[in-house]
């Protein structure tokens, strides 16, 4: 009889086998697109994200309740690193597409939304259904390539609320968004003022951070426990992310995880008869932009399922990967919050990505806007949940 030690190592190779098997057909694909060369960086770009958020645990409101419930700040302080170096590189990139921020001229591209009280009910509404389901959106994609299969209950219901956000859009538009204005930092204070006042925030942020956080120092860890088993340290996750961020602004679009699943829904409302034939507005809005899907493959589809498989990838070594069906007992709560994340992430045209992550690098005050709301939705949720 095996030993348990040779147990465990069979299966170690086992789940190494299916890892670089997996990491193969990556790269055949991303070659495959080559002649595509924004799928061919999405993809690659995906994976490296999945992998990257899967190893750090790089889930908003996991590490806002990690620091709600027990003080561990290491969450939050990987997020703030994120954001300050995303700045930095966001800022770098702008001085190639707008030398002079003061013209009136937004960068291309960038997730710079509307400032309006669809914003703030928007966020409010996805922090809510956030701390409903257990996770956002980008970390329900990422839990499914742990096995966590109750992503299959919350994906389904975030296109549900996308659904019921296109048929509210008309109304909300003209009565809160006509006439709201899209503010970009670095045009009203310049450049060098743009980037000194948020990182002096996210400084001060981080100050009060160490002042009442209380993490306990990691256990001991061998090398190969700490790159493929162990929790990355939250700095680590916060660099990679903002280095995959810049790149994927300067080579494809901005990050986002909505626009996929707003497209898909928009395509399948449209088989509707009482569905809306035109939004006022909503193709003229920068954020995770939502179209009628002709062809199989776009860029964030892309992004998505290398998402999923780069956390699948990481997910394997490390043992996490652990198929899970969520109970009968949760199916209201994930089914309401996904709605919920939908109905907010159609509203705010975005979600903890595409408008927290990528609109303060990029320095929307839409982003902030969004943080705040979003936060006071999660802290609602989670004290709903106690209760």
């Amino acid at each position: 009889m095996s030993s348990p030690a040779l147990f465990l190592s069979f299966n170690s190779r086992i789940r190494w086998s299916v890892t670089l098997v997996l990491a193969a057909v990556l790269g055949l694909a991303a070659w495959y697109l080559q002649y595509e060369a924004q799928l061919s960086f999405s993809l690659l770009s995906g994976a490296a994200f999945g992998y990257v958020i899967q190893r750090s645990r790089f889930c908003f409101y996991c590490i806002s309740r990690d620091f709600i419930e027990r003080r561990e700040t290491r969450g939050l302080l990987g997020l703030l690193t994120a954001l300050a170096l995303g700045l930095v590189g966001y800022h770098a990139v702008f001085g190639i597409f707008v030398p002079d921020a003061s013209v009136g001229r937004l960068p291309p591209g960038a997730h710079i939304g509307a400032i309006s009280w669809a914003l703030v009910f928007g966020a409010t509404a996805f922090g809510l259904g956030m701390a409903l389901a257990g996770s956002c959106i980008s970390a329900v994609l990422y839990r499914l390539g742990e096995g966590a299969f109750s992503g299959l209950v919350v994906l389904p219901s975030v296109l549900l609320g996308f659904l019921l956000g296109f048929y509210c859009w008309n109304s909300v538009y003209l009565q809160f968004m006509q006439q709201s204005p899209a503010i970009w930092l670095p045009a009203e204070l310049g450049y060098a003022g743009s980037l000194l006042v948020q990182l002096t925030v996210l400084a001060l942020l981080a100050a009060l951070l160490f002042r009442f956080g209380r993490d306990k120092a990691p256990a001991a860890a061998t090398t190969y426990q700490a790159i493929f088993v162990t929790r990355w340290p939250a700095f680590v996750g916060g660099i990679l992310v903002a280095v995959i961020a810049t790149l994927a602004y300067l080579r494809v679009a901005p990050l986002g995880v909505t626009a996929e699943l707003g497209s898909i829904s928009r395509s399948l409302g449209s088989q509707l008869s009482s569905f809306p034939t035109r939004f006022e507005g909503l193709d003229t809005m920068r954020g995770c932009a939502t179209v009628v899907k002709e062809t199989l493959l776009s860029n964030n589809g892309v992004f998505i399922l290398a998402l999923i498989a780069g956390a699948f990838a990481a997910a394997l070594p490390a043992g996490d990967f652990k198929p899970s069906l969520p109970r009968l007992r949760d199916l209201p709560r994930l089914i309401g919050g996904g709605i919920l994340m939908g109905f907010g992430a159609m509203l705010a045209l975005g979600c903890t990505v595409g408008v927290l992550l990528s609109g303060i690098m990029a320095s929307a005050l839409s982003g902030w806007i969004f943080l705040l709301c979003c936060s006071a939705g999660l802290y609602a949720g989670w004290w709903l949940r106690q209760r």
